[in-house]
């Protein structure tokens, strides 16, 4: 147990630390203000919002990133964990600028699409692929084909987990007050945010992730009622509430559920696919689902996802059943980064010195943690890791949720620290980083120190 934690002193020093920041980001403050006149809410996307305003970046390079009011960070962001290979890699940039001056879009099939699609069944373990361009059309995509081959409607997913922004999947992702989410066996369907239709939330159904006997129960009862789920869709170790990793056992016996009922398991990999291994969570924890969904890191920087298959479940994409479509899936400019990516960036010798990264800032962290007796733990895995700020393990949305308050209060003073400190972060609640293969030891160390000197703040 760490010492009690004045959170008077938290809120001082988050004070402190906005004012500094709002001081520096003046621009961008000129930037939010021009953007909001045509762009709702000044940003392109709900998740690049932040009070008082949004951090307008201007260029990367490598590990590090500048914003318009020229800072420089080392950036642990990295575009919500999609720039794994670093900013503006030279072999990715190569490739595209060798396709450029060929075309770059047919809608119509090319040679990399062969070359990326073969890489992925060898790397997954799964040998169909159909492309897409985004995390939440794979998810999309992958939820109506376990539909078509199952002949069911209700999809199984875990609460707190983010798999896109579509309707199905809108659905018990975070933030619900406690009385509202009932009982643990026994989840209510919660839409997250107004235009989700009623009809829609109720065919998609929640359960507590690291608790396989609670999801059997579940699928048993929704049985009965004649409402056997077509799919789970999970992401095999969560990344929206920090990172929390799976018990030992528990992914198996999710395999081996849905085995027994006849349930399509999907492994949402958009987070963790390329990032933490070069087969994603699939290779990492040795279970292989029916269907694996990619996106983020796959291009490089460029929008691109991917649909994983065995031959069984891909039968009903091949026979025209369902109609797997989009003018812009596989275009050749994002398979050509794809391609550079994962033939000359993402190789074995990559994911070596991202284990040897993600191991120094763990060790460096829980060295802070330790000095300045905090009630807080790191977790780490490939590129991805966080430091939880908590008095116990979180294993799920609820014990998450245990201390989302207090946590939440050092997480945000946290970003505000390391944003003053040159160390670009993801805007939210959560202390989480994604390195990239171009991070190096002297970036660690700014992290760590970053950290340290939070963690001094506090106790001073």
């Amino acid at each position: 147990m760490g010492k009690p934690i004045n959170f008077d002193r938290v809120e001082e020093l988050a004070k402190v630390e906005g004012d500094k920041l709002n001081e520096r980001t003046q621009e961008s403050k000129n930037y939010y203000a021009n953007a909001s006149k045509h762009l709702a809410g000044g940003v392109a996307s709900s998740y690049q919002l932040h009070d008082p305003w949004p951090i307008y970046v201007e260029k990367g390079d490598g590990p590090r990133v500048w914003d318009v009011d020229g800072n420089e960070y080392y950036d642990f962001h990295n575009g919500f964990g999609s720039m794994v290979q670093g900013h503006a890699h030279p072999a990715i940039g190569k490739a595209v600028i060798d396709r450029y001056p060929l075309g770059t879009h047919f809608a119509a099939p090319t040679e990399d699409a062969i070359v990326v699609g073969d890489e992925l069944a060898r790397r997954f373990g799964l040998p169909k692929w159909r492309y897409t361009n985004s995390g939440s059309e794979s998810t999309m995509d992958a939820i109506r084909i376990a539909r078509a081959i199952t002949g069911r409607d209700t999809v199984m997913k875990i609460f707190g987990s983010y798999h896109g922004h579509h309707d199905t999947v809108m659905v018990d992702i975070g933030w619900i007050d406690e009385q509202e989410i009932g009982p643990r066996d026994n989840y209510a369907s919660i839409p997250y945010g107004a235009g989700v239709p009623q009809a829609t939330v109720d065919m998609t159904v929640a359960v507590p992730f690291n608790d396989a006997e609670t999801m059997e129960k579940r699928i048993q009862a929704l049985d009965a009622e004649g409402r056997k789920p077509a799919c789970v869709i999970m992401e095999a170790a969560m990344m929206n509430l920090g990172v929390v990793l799976p018990e030992d056992g528990y992914l198996q016996a999710v395999r081996d559920i849905t085995k027994k009922y006849g349930i399509i398991l999907i492994f949402d990999e958009v987070k963790t696919g390329i990032c933490i291994a070069p087969g994603g969570a699939t290779e990492k924890f040795g279970v292989l689902p029916d269907m694996v969904t990619l996106a983020k890191a796959l291009g490089g920087g460029l929008p691109a996802g991917a649909i994983g298959m065995t031959e069984e479940v891909a039968t009903v994409v091949e026979d025209g059943s369902v109609y797997q479509v989009g003018t812009y899936n596989g275009n050749p400019l994002t398979l050509a980064a794809a391609r550079a990516s994962l033939l000359e960036v993402m190789t074995d010798d990559a994911y070596a010195h991202l284990a040897h990264l993600n191991d120094r800032i763990i060790a460096g962290c829980e060295d802070v943690i330790q000095r300045y007796e905090l009630d807080a733990y790191t977790v780490g895995i490939g590129s991805k890791g966080c430091v939880v700020f908590s008095d116990h393990k979180v294993t799920d949305y609820e014990s998450y949720m245990a201390n989302a308050k207090t946590g939440g209060k050092l997480a945000d003073l946290a970003w505000l620290f390391n944003m003053n400190r040159g160390i670009f972060m993801t805007p939210g609640r959560d202390e989480e980083w994604t390195l990239s293969v171009t991070h190096d030891d002297a970036a660690i160390d700014a992290y760590v120190e970053a950290f340290d000197q939070l963690a001094a703040a506090i106790r001073s």
